[in-house]
């Protein structure tokens, strides 16, 4: 059963009200004024709220809407104000501050129930999608996370408890040499993948920081192309590839954070690599289109299909059964989350067999 509350300083209105809404098996709860709905709203967790917009004083209604809204635990509240007087500057003003719906006065039941049951309605198919998503993630998590992270320990452990033998069975040195390898290549693989975990989790949390953000949007790198190269170059020059790089980097300021720039640049090159086979290239691009910055990464690999573009996300990999790679697939999540940090987006264009293009868009710096 749904729970309703009604807020308003017409006794009869609100009785109307709760008795019109509680024949269609509604719980109904009512306060008279701003004070007492913002404590009801607070107490009570009702399921949506309808509210007059002049209440004890003109435009109360606005006020006790921004306090809701600020409050954690009432902002998602589904919120319907009801006023005698709706023009357009009052329903901009309470769109502004998060109404959901406007309930004209005076109205019929017929239209206050058509109203109540839209919002209820929208309400559940946006917590029944966000529940879908949720689950998506913790499955995904289930069952990429041991994996990825027992991949590399089974590497270290096994190697390290066959070092430790060796006073008992001695090694060439070639052989205790390839252990350390793979020790080492484990250990940076477990490494990447904590550091993608936290990176992507404080990017959640920046992102609910608006001083934060407006500070990376003022960020600007005044020589990115040197970064750019000497970034590409460390990430193909560790697969081996070196041969397959080719860089294309204007002189141009970029309004980015370099750290953020520099994890992108490691992300998009290291996975264009990975999905591209050796002897094909991977072309990076710096440039100016237009009233943006493009920052692109081309490859001749697999690709993705219409789908998989769609889904990308953190936590999601592709095809895993078919191509065994490392990571959580959270690389296109961070770099994609990045941009638009900045005030920017991540585009792809890609064809099963014909390659990708990943390309970071980025508004132009301030007095470029």
């Amino acid at each position: 059963m749904s729970k309703i509350l009604v807020i308003d300083d017409e006794a009869w209105l609100c009785e109307m009200i709760r008795l019109a809404l509680m024949t269609q098996g509604y719980e109904v709860i009512e306060a008279a004024d701003s004070d007492e709905g913002i404590a009801k709203a607070r107490a009570e967790l009702p399921d949506l709220i309808i509210c007059d917009v002049n209440m004890d004083k003109p435009g109360a209604g606005y006020a006790l809407l921004a306090k809701l809204r600020e409050d954690t635990n009432t902002a998602a509240i589904p919120f319907i104000l009801m006023t005698g007087l709706a023009d357009a500057a009052g329903m901009r003003q309470g769109m502004e501050l998060g109404a959901d719906d406007y309930l004209p006065k005076p109205f019929k039941v017929d239209e206050l129930y058509a109203t109540v049951n839209a919002r209820l309605r929208k309400a559940r198919t946006v917590r029944e999608e966000a529940e879908r998503k949720f689950s998506q993630l913790r499955s995904q998590i289930t069952l990429m996370l041991p994996h990825e992270m027992r991949t590399p320990l089974n590497g270290i452990i096994s190697n390290a408890e066959l070092l430790a033998t060796i006073e008992d069975f001695p090694m060439p040195a070639a052989e205790i040499a390839e252990m350390g390898r793979e020790i080492s290549t484990s250990g940076q693989r477990l490494e990447r993948l904590i550091e993608n975990f936290l990176v992507y989790a404080q990017l959640e949390i920046v992102a609910n920081d608006d001083e934060t953000v407006k500070s990376l949007r003022d960020s600007c790198i005044l020589e990115p192309a040197q970064i750019l190269r000497q970034s590409a170059m460390t990430q193909a020059d560790r697969l081996g590839r070196l041969n397959d790089l080719v860089v294309d980097a204007a002189d141009l300021s970029l309004p980015m954070a370099e750290d953020y720039f520099k994890k992108i640049i490691t992300e998009l090159v290291q996975n264009a690599f990975k999905y591209s086979s050796a002897g094909t290239p991977v072309k990076v691009r710096l440039a100016a289109v237009g009233d943006e910055i493009e920052f692109s990464v081309r490859d001749a690999g697999r690709g993705f299909s219409p789908e998989q573009i769609h889904k990308i996300g953190a936590y999601v990999q592709f095809e895993r059964k078919m191509q065994d790679v490392e990571g959580l697939g959270l690389g296109l999540a961070i770099a994609k989350k990045m941009a638009e940090l900045h005030g920017g987006a991540l585009a792809i264009e890609s064809g099963q067999g014909t390659g990708s293009v990943v390309t970071v868009k980025l508004p132009a710096a301030k007095g470029a």
